[in-house]
């Protein structure tokens, strides 16, 4: 029965996100403005974030109306199925409003508190990553068939390639650049996406060694976290904790403590 609904939550997150993917990438007006603030006047939401989501959350309550949402535009609701639906309907707003192509919808959907599904759909990419909990991490794109994802083989920490994002509010932003400072000279580099839910997947997809980021919802990295960690990545926060808003550490295995216990020392997880 298990195996039976996790194939039918996945089934309907890939098909949830390939028509919000649809919506943005066709939709996108040339005059897209910013439609309200959320964090700081720079964290945008825009009228394609709103509707995304609604079409989203339509779709999946026609077909289980008993199920809860979180979104990140306002979708919350508790359901009574046990199964709830982590949003992020257009990851990477700021990218997307400048038509910068790095930008994605991301979907899980949990049982019982756990993430069990998760879909990430990159339109401009042309690919669309997915994972079932226990059954390995895959990705379509311009290729035939679906394709499984690996890490990458470990590298030393000094050639890791290690993604990251920051925040929008100014104090805090400014302390994530002071940690990239002191992070930059012990790594191979650094790279800023723009999008968490496609950094998590590029490292399920071996493009990178490792990603990092203070600030996090549950929405921008529930379906990330499971394609990275079902593709051989370890997960998790400060030492000998999940990932959080505080902080959340992806890498490879050989990466993943080094770069953690840096980001420890470097006090990443605060001002």
């Amino acid at each position: 029965m298990t195996d039976a609904l996790h194939t039918e939550l996945l089934t309907l997150a890939q098909e949830a996100a390939r028509r919000a993917g649809e919506l943005l990438r066709d939709g996108r007006p040339a005059d897209l403005a910013v439609a309200a603030t959320k964090s700081s006047p720079i964290d945008v939401v825009t009228e394609m974030d709103i509707a995304a989501e609604k079409l989203i959350t339509d779709l999946i309550s026609e077909q289980r109306p008993d199920d809860g949402f979180l979104g990140e535009e306002g979708a919350s609701t508790e359901g009574t199925s046990g199964v709830r639906w982590v949003i992020d309907p257009l990851d990477g707003t700021v990218n997307y409003l400048y038509g910068l192509p790095t930008w994605s919808v991301s979907i899980a959907a949990e049982q019982d508190g756990e993430t069990v599904v998760g879909v990430v759909a990159a339109p401009m990419r042309g690919e669309t990553y997915h994972s079932v909990r226990g059954e390995g991490a895959w990705a379509t794109g311009p290729w035939d068939g679906e394709r499984r994802l690996t890490c990458r083989p470990t590298a030393p920490l000094d050639q890791a390639l290690v993604s990251t994002g920051f925040n929008y509010v100014t104090e805090v932003r400014t302390h994530q650049a002071e940690v990239a400072r002191k992070l930059i000279p012990l790594l191979r580099d650094i790279r800023r996406g723009g999008s968490a839910a496609i950094d998590l997947c590029d490292l399920a997809a071996g493009r990178l060694d490792g990603y990092f980021e203070r600030g996090l919802n549950a929405w921008d990295m529930a379906a990330g976290d499971l394609i990275a960690r079902e593709a051989g990545a370890l997960t998790g926060g400060r030492p000998g904790e999940r990932p959080s808003g505080d902080l959340a550490v992806a890498a490879t295995p050989g990466v993943f403590e080094p770069l953690q216990q840096l980001l420890e020392d470097f006090g990443a997880w605060h001002d």
